[in-house]
């Protein structure tokens, strides 16, 4: 469509804008969930530090338990944290317990069930050979051994594998600062009692969440009303508060009552592109501020929400130097009903899934597609991707989607 750029074209423009990773602090890994990496990890220490029995069970010379019926003399016991420091010799055996060191001597567990203890004895009731339910040292990581990379997100896993590693703090981005403004004179805040004319805002919140949700910090720059000396106003408060990025929802157009492109322009705006060939979100505006990046959303809720996730969260994950910014979120469905041949732009549409463990998921489209419907998003589960000018498509027809419920991290 004549003066639309693509979305993958938008996308790219977007992340190229991004000037590199923003600074990195140093934080307590208590602190450190959901915060992105700035720089490898590496353990400090090998994981196991011994050799560990994998059972509870017996300690034994393979040599000595390799037939049944065999009789051992217990010597003393190895508990986690309280390790048996002598060496098991020949016709001997040590009482041990899961993840207690394995003492000098020993090559084998013979685990509890296949064991009886008789006074100061245990009789071996199933043979074992060397090496059995041992975890070798180092079994998990080694001292030097790179765990985590660059760029990576902190889960409760990756903290736990950061913890293991002994390293109480790490090297984190800092959150980048996104300062998210609405406009319009349509607008009052919720709990505000609109007009007959108004209507309550709802752009803003739903894209602060988007920003926390992926990774940065969310400034709240109220709501502008449409003129410039509001608008400058408000441009002067983001450039204050030093955010990063800038997003402005509605006025982007340009009607009569849309300000906002104009009044950055005022400011010295540099126009990266203005207009993308997507449904919902035809004017979206990108461009910087001076250091600072701006993307101007439109000002239909919807068209808001979905442009903040094809835009806003790549940008702050390129922020956080995260190395897959930019990467395909979607995945393979099938259409849960037939839909019309779509036009130029890029088509998100709200859907429904029908899941199953041994099948791709079922998309079924909304009905209902306008880009005012905050209902209909709230009840969608996925966006259903509809690429420019593709064919009419049957129900059972391969598609792809953007799950609404996956984490942006």
């Amino acid at each position: 469509m004549s003066g639309l750029i693509p979305v993958a074209e938008a996308l790219r423009r977007v992340l190229a804008s991004v000037p590199g990773p923003v600074e990195a602090e140093t934080v307590p890994l208590a602190r450190a969930a959901g915060r992105t990496l700035a720089e490898d990890v590496t353990a400090t220490r090998t994981q196991p530090p011994f050799e560990a029995s994998a059972m509870d069970g017996y300690a034994v010379r393979g040599s000595d338990a390799d037939r049944a019926g065999a009789v051992l003399r217990l010597i003393g016991t190895s508990a986690a944290g309280h390790g048996f420091r002598g060496a098991v010799g020949p016709g001997e055996a040590v009482r041990i317990f899961t993840g207690a060191p394995v003492p000098e001597g020993a090559d084998a567990i013979v685990i509890q069930e296949n064991a009886q203890a008789e006074g100061g004895t245990v009789r071996v009731l199933e043979p074992v050979v060397a090496g059995r339910f041992l975890r070798r040292a180092g079994l998990d990581f080694s001292a030097g051994d790179r765990l985590l990379r660059a760029g990576e997100s902190l889960d409760a896993r990756r903290i736990a594998l950061a913890a293991a590693a002994g390293r109480p703090s790490l090297s984190l981005r800092r959150k980048p600062r996104v300062a998210v403004l609405a406009t319009g004179d349509e607008l009052v805040a919720p709990g505000e009692e609109p007009a007959w004319d108004q209507i309550v805002a709802s752009n803003a919140l739903a894209l602060a969440a988007l920003v926390e949700a992926a990774g940065g910090e969310a400034i709240d720059l109220g709501i502008a009303s449409d003129d410039h000396a509001a608008l400058e106003n408000a441009f002067r408060r983001a450039k204050e508060a030093r955010a990063d990025l800038l997003v402005t929802l509605g006025g982007a157009s340009v009607g009569d009552h849309d300000l906002v492109q104009a009044a950055l322009a005022r400011e010295g705006l540099e126009l990266g592109f203005w207009r993308v060939a997507l449904r919902p979100g035809k004017p979206l505006m990108h461009g910087r501020l001076g250091p600072m990046l701006v993307i101007g959303l439109p000002g239909n809720p919807v068209s808001s929400i979905v442009c903040g996730y094809l835009f806003v969260v790549p940008a702050i994950r390129a922020l956080l130097g995260d190395p897959v910014a930019g990467a395909d979120r979607s995945e393979p469905a099938l259409l849960g009903r037939d839909v019309e041949a779509n036009d130029g732009r890029e088509d998100y549409m709200r859907a429904q899934l029908d899941t199953a463990p041994d099948r791709l998921p079922v998309a079924t489209p909304e009905r209902r597609q306008d880009s005012s419907m905050l209902a209909v998003l709230g009840q969608a589960e996925a966006l259903l991707i509809r690429p420019p000018h593709a064919p009419a498509a049957r129900a059972g027809d391969s598609c792809r989607i953007i799950r609404l419920d996956r984490r942006l991290i």
